[in-house]
């Protein structure tokens, strides 16, 4: 009984105004039979002086609470549940303004949403088979437009007025995670096979490109990773930072680390604080295969004659972007009869490279300029002589043709001496932490045989 006393003092303490509070005393210290009286009256007081007292909302205020509702409720910004929905994706050769036309809007409302749009949503940016969702009202009045403009986020359009728009960002976590996979088939195949993402591929072939020929891997070759992926709606979206990594290559390691110095610069250093980074990348092209070597007697697929071929041919799918292996000047681009479409690079007053049978080049290439390393400067093709799509890949060291894959390349500068000490600590807290993972994949064993 005392708790329940306890209990409607502190109600009527907060909720009764201040002018009642007096008598509230009165009848705490008045007995307990005859506050519980007290209680029932004061209640059914304050009942009829709220229910008094509150005002039915306006219809702007009704409003107003609704889109209160809705902004907590739907993270979209709108409430979908009382409107229909279409599911589609964005066709070849469409534009923004005609997709609005073939989701019922007419030529001035595609206008006037594309001009509110702006600040939010660069039209030109609409890609082909990027989805998108279509809410109509009963009227089949096209009201609300998402557009995917990746897994993560999307763009909403308001597509009555007042248009507008904004972005709606699904929620990302960051998982971190060890992988260990030795090579038995593909680095592809295998990664699949240790349940690793194959995203991991590409951020590993970024940071070993100077290291590691990626088109030579070898059976029994192993990468052991600690990196984080970036998770949303239960799938992986990203695999773009790896802290921690040893390659292992024929009895011989190669380990890297990440630390960034913050000076704009490489963030990625061997375990002597080299950079990872050096002046030409091993392959002009992402994961593909190697058709042809370097040869000065190879029986050419066309002509059937012996002939050099001083080169690397890469076979590829056509339309696969082509990057310059290192910083340089375009000293051509043009057609060049059996070679097809070729973009010549020199890169210092020792080394050039060249890149044929290109399908077209990269954007807004042109003679005189100057590329950066990893610039896209064309597309795999089969212009010329060529039987089907593929890179031709030339380098000459000195006005000699040499194997690019056998051409090595220095380091760029290696880590301030500065930082040496904090480096050290970083590569010392991730082993650490591989090792701990290690051990408890060693003892989880173990116990399993047990």
């Amino acid at each position: 009984m005392f708790h329940i006393f306890t209990f409607f003092s502190t109600i009527f303490l907060t909720a009764v105004p201040e002018a009642l509070s007096g008598y509230v005393f009165i009848a705490i210290f008045a007995g307990m039979k005859t506050f519980a009286k007290l209680i029932f009256m004061f209640a059914a007081f304050l009942a009829m002086a709220v229910s008094c007292g509150r005002e039915k909302p306006s219809s702007d205020e009704a409003c107003d609470i609704c889109a209160d509702t809705v902004a907590v409720e739907h993270p979209l910004g709108f409430c979908p549940d009382s409107l229909r929905v279409t599911e589609g994706k964005v066709k070849n050769g469409q534009f923004f303004s005609t997709l609005l036309g073939s989701l019922g809007m007419s030529a001035q409302e595609a206008y006037n949403l594309t001009q509110a749009c702006g600040e939010v949503f660069d039209v030109k940016t609409l890609r082909v088979g990027q989805t998108y969702r279509a809410y109509f009202d009963s009227g089949d009045c096209l009201q609300y437009l998402v557009y995917d403009r990746d897994r993560a986020s999307s763009i909403v359009f308001s597509c009555r007025s007042p248009y507008d728009a904004w972005i709606y960002e699904k929620p990302v976590s960051i998982e971190q995670k060890y992988a260990d996979v030795t090579i038995s088939s593909s680095l592809w195949n295998d990664m699949i096979a240790a349940d690793v993402s194959p995203l991991l591929i590409v951020s590993l072939s970024d940071i070993y490109a100077w290291t590691v020929d990626f088109f030579a891997l070898q059976k029994g070759d192993r990468f052991r990773v600690l990196y984080e992926e970036r998770m949303c709606d239960g799938e992986v979206i990203a695999v773009d930072t790896v802290r921690y990594a040893v390659f292992s290559h024929a009895g011989e390691d190669f380990p890297m680390v990440m630390y960034n110095q913050k000076d704009g610069g490489n963030i990625w250093w061997n375990e002597k604080g080299e950079s990872m980074r050096k002046a030409f990348l091993k392959a002009p092209l992402n994961y593909s295969r190697i058709s042809s070597g370097f040869s000065y007697a190879r029986r050419h697929p066309v002509t059937r004659k012996v002939q050099p071929h001083t080169g690397v041919d890469y076979a590829a799918p056509k339309g696969t972007p082509v990057m310059s292996i290192g910083d340089g000047v375009v000293t051509s681009m043009k057609y060049e009869g059996a070679g097809g479409n070729t973009v010549r690079i020199r890169h210092n007053s020792v080394y050039s490279t060249a890149y044929l049978h290109l399908s077209k080049y990269g954007p807004g290439l042109k003679p005189g300029q100057r590329v950066r390393q990893g610039q896209v400067i064309g597309y795999v093709g089969s212009t010329g002589r060529s039987t089907g799509p593929h890179l031709d890949f030339r380098v000459w060291k000195n006005g000699t043709p040499i194997n690019p894959l056998k051409m090595e390349s220095p380091p760029a500068e290696p880590i301030k001496k500065e930082n040496l000490p904090a480096f050290n600590q970083t590569m010392g807290i991730y082993q650490a932490q591989v090792d701990t993972i290690r051990a408890r994949s060693i003892a989880a064993q173990l116990f399993e045989l047990l």
